[in-house]
């Protein structure tokens, strides 16, 4: 499967010369060290218009960026798992109202953090429990622990729960710990990136009767084609997968991170359904085109139309963006002007960002500088990755977005 420019880009509106920005500016990025290596896709109305490798998938062996590159696509997981949860809601098998204690008894009682220490934190009661809703717009008062911003992501720390969770958890008992840990918020009343979607994972799990791996690979990656898109990477497949860098805090030039980079060529003990797939360009972009064709791709229908355009409108209480409503410590979005719906961050307002976009786009990204977006008025969708941590290093996204619009000139 491949991803290869499928139609001559000027005859759906984009200027070819334009659109060769991209790589000549993404690969000033590898030239100079900061990238080892990177990929491309940028389409119009189901037609691939920009599509393009540069660099090294793994420097040390010298194996250059291919087409079917894996990459660690971290919280670009986050969507995926909405579509399992909503793919559920549309067989009646939840409300987006209801209560998740009613599946996951953990979450009944819960405490919201209120002062103190991580040695002595005082909590008071929730006066709202957590809703699915609350799951997939990331209100619902969880947090992260490596988010470094808070008592609470602290005690996730002290619990274990830091980037990764402990080597030997699996995802029910990560949320019977969740559940034990005070919230960030009263749910409902603010916006913090959390292990949310990991709970939704779990949801999916209990509601389904099906592990996450087993619902997605029988619902979503089967019937859409998505042939490469797994948890782990070993055997020859190995060779396939894109070494993970950070940048060093002296050259800025990005160095490999083997230790955390080795956990994806094992079989993990949790399934995260918040960050824990591998993927492809070609597999992305078949999901990317499902979204943009309203659920179905190629006879194969997940979700409705209508389920769509209502997970990709902006859910945030009183219509409010997350630059009002964000706790902080967030780097994968612009907030001003950005709401957030159901899986997806969603575009109400441009301007405030400063970058080009249209209203009612939607995204998201993933910690290792991955990305995408899909722009329904334009009928875009655009698709970036490599693998550098964290994606706050450099403004590679919104960059992106520059370069595309400005080679749409139709």
């Amino acid at each position: 499967m491949s991803v290869a420019r499928s139609t001559d880009p000027d005859q759906i509106g984009f200027d070819p010369a334009r659109l060769a920005r991209i790589d000549e500016h993404f690969g000033r990025y590898v030239d100079d060290g900061r990238l080892a290596g990177w990929q491309v896709v940028v389409t119009r109305r189901g037609e691939v218009a920009h599509s393009s490798t540069y660099g090294l998938a793994d420097r040390e062996s010298g194996a250059p960026v291919e087409a079917d590159t894996l990459w660690r696509i971290y919280s670009m997981t986050k969507p995926v798992t909405s579509v399992a949860a909503m793919m559920l809601w549309e067989e009646g098998r939840f409300e987006l109202t209801d209560e998740i204690s009613r599946w996951l008894p953990e979450f009944a009682d819960l405490r919201v953090y209120s002062k103190g220490s991580t040695l002595k934190p005082y909590t008071v009661p929730a006066v709202e429990p957590i809703r699915v809703w609350h799951l997939l717009t990331h209100t619902a008062g969880l947090t992260y622990g490596f988010m470094q911003t808070s008592v609470v992501d602290g005690l996730y720390r002290a619990a274990g729960y830091d980037l990764y969770p402990p080597a030997d958890v699996d995802l029910a008992t990560a949320c019977a710990a969740f559940g034990e840990l005070p919230l960030l918020f009263q749910p409902g009343s603010a916006w913090g990136y959390s292990v949310a979607t990991d709970v939704l994972g779990r949801l999916v799990e209990v509601i389904s009767g099906k592990s996450l791996d087993t619902f997605f690979a029988d619902r979503i990656f089967g019937p859409l084609g998505m042939t490469d898109t797994r948890w782990w990477v070993d055997g020859d497949e190995a060779g396939r997968l894109a070494a993970l860098h950070v940048p060093d805090p002296r050259s800025g030039r990005a160095v490999r991170h083997d230790s955390l980079g080795a956990l994806a060529y094992r079989k993990p003990v949790l399934l995260s359904g918040g960050g824990g797939l591998i993927s492809t360009a070609p597999d992305y972009h078949r999901f990317t085109q499902l979204l943009l064709r309203g659920g179905e791709l190629d006879g194969v229908r997940l979700l409705g139309p209508r389920t769509v355009r209502f997970m990709t409108r902006n859910h945030l209480p009183g219509g409010q963006d997350l630059g009002t409503l964000s706790t902080g410590g967030f780097a994968e979005s612009t907030l001003d002007g950005v709401g957030f719906g159901l899986g997806f961050a969603v575009v109400d307002d441009p301007i405030p960002s400063r970058v080009p976009s249209s209203v009612g786009e939607y995204y998201w990204g993933g910690v290792a500088s991955t990305a995408f977006w899909v722009d329904p008025a334009e009928e875009i969708t655009a698709l970036l990755f490599t693998q550098l941590m964290p994606s706050s290093t450099y403004p590679l996204r919104s960059q992106l977005r520059q370069l595309v619009y400005a080679a749409l000139v139709d």
